[in-house]
């Protein structure tokens, strides 16, 4: 059930039942010599979708450029300032909030999010605090590689291999995704090196293939079919939970 699918009509009647709406986040950024620049974005994309299906709960527009200044020294990465982030999901919410969404579950798939997003949910929650009378929201975010079954399974695929950028994981979920697009690489060394950056002049520098501490070339479609399965499977059980904790209004 997505959003930009639906007329108002059918929203207006969807909120007669539901007040929540799962919106994906990610990036567009570099991801190795054999990752999509939309890896980001396309993952939780994909995920929401799918769980929105089973839970049939609305999906919303996905917020496909992240705080990825980091990644700006490689060709194509798109980056917004932290503080544009924080606007665009405050926003976001609040855009919602005025025709009566009140349970906001983002589906991230980039780890510079993590901040922006948290920051942003600090300002949606001091507006409704400063309004008197205002009706009550709740925001989450999620990883979608963080849940107990995905983890569990790219543990069990890649091990020390996944890393912590341009994983074999994301990949392999893109390969899934869009088959045509899947790439194939002597990667140098296999597994890359791990470490900490911080301009994206120092990014490139100590990881000069843009991957941190993972083997991309581990990446296979099927893997990403497993991969699909188990983190719907997480995201649909970490919504209900969310959405039940959160009191009705």
């Amino acid at each position: 059930m997505q959003l930009a699918h639906a007329t108002w009509i059918e929203v207006e009647r969807y909120l007669t039942s539901s007040t929540g709406i799962i919106i994906p986040i990610g990036s567009t950024e570099q991801h190795g010599p054999i990752g999509l620049l939309g890896t980001d974005y396309l993952c939780p994309e994909a995920i929401a979708r799918g769980a929105g299906d089973e839970l049939e709960c609305l999906v919303g527009p996905t917020i496909t450029i992240g705080m990825s200044q980091h990644h700006l020294a490689f060709p194509g990465s798109v980056s917004v300032r932290p503080s544009t982030l924080v606007a665009v999901i405050a926003d976001t919410v609040q855009s919602l909030a005025v025709h009566g969404f009140d349970r906001f579950f983002f589906l991230n798939g980039h780890g510079g999010n993590e901040a922006p997003l948290e920051t942003a949910f600090g300002e949606v929650y001091t507006s409704v605090s400063l309004s008197p009378g205002r009706r009550h929201l709740y925001c989450k975010f999620a990883n979608w590689s963080y849940g107990p079954r995905a983890m569990a399974l790219i543990d069990e695929l890649f091990g020390e291999a996944e890393g912590s950028h341009a994983t074999p994981s994301e990949v392999a979920l893109t390969y899934f995704l869009q088959p045509r697009l899947a790439r194939s690489a002597e990667l140098d060394p296999p597994i890359a090196p791990k470490g900490d950056m911080f301009d994206a002049w120092d990014y490139r520098e100590r990881f000069p293939d843009g991957r941190i501490g993972a083997n991309s070339a581990l990446a296979t479609a099927e893997h990403g079919r497993e991969l699909y399965r188990a983190a719907v499977a997480d995201v649909v059980e970490a919504y209900r939970e969310f959405a039940e904790k959160a009191p009705s209004t």
